[in-house]
């Protein structure tokens, strides 16, 4: 892996797109391993409805670097690959499903917030540079890790953190 020579706002740009894409791509891996590991049919629909989601957003983020004229490769996000840690300490738990449930939502809520926070400084960065192409498409993933959040926000408040106390 390259270290780029962040000199300049568009250069700060395209590494936080090649921070997005790599922690896109960490959390893609991961997904299927956590979708087995879910104990309840929701959470399980859940996740399975934000893999395609994910798949979605790598996609544009592929459409932003093919307008930059940059490839998407050559860095690591560190921070997905610390989350993405504690959400497979999740798997391996020895716990009841409800309890288990409850870890997987935390760590990925906490991923959620990640992505967000990710995706909105790219936003606000495209649009700066006056690539409102690219704004609207990362505005499209912000949106989706918000509702994303909710969703998992709704399963932990109505059922599974329930689960989880009565263990």
């Amino acid at each position: 892996m390259t270290r780029m020579n962040i000199d300049s706002l568009k250069k700060l740009y395209v590494h936080e797109l090649k921070d997005l894409w790599s922690a896109e791509n960490q959390l893609m891996a991961i997904l299927p391993d956590a979708i087995e590991a879910a104990g309840h049919g929701d959470l399980k629909r859940a996740l399975e409805s934000h893999q395609n989601e994910t798949e979605g957003q790598i996609g544009r983020l592929e459409t932003i670097f093919q307008d930059l004229d940059f490839g998407a490769g050559g860095h690591r996000c560190e921070g997905m690959a610390g989350l993405i840690r504690e959400l497979k300490d999740a798997f391996g738990s020895d716990v009841h499903n409800g309890v288990r449930d409850a870890m997987i939502i935390a760590a990925l809520q906490r991923i959620e917030h990640y992505e967000m926070a990710g995706y909105g400084v790219a936003r606000t960065f495209a649009e700066k540079l006056g690539d409102y192409t690219a704004s609207d498409l990362l505005q499209a993933s912000l949106d989706e890790e918000g509702a994303a959040d909710r969703k998992l926000t709704r399963l932990a408040e109505r059922s599974l953190n329930f689960e989880a106390l009565s263990n």
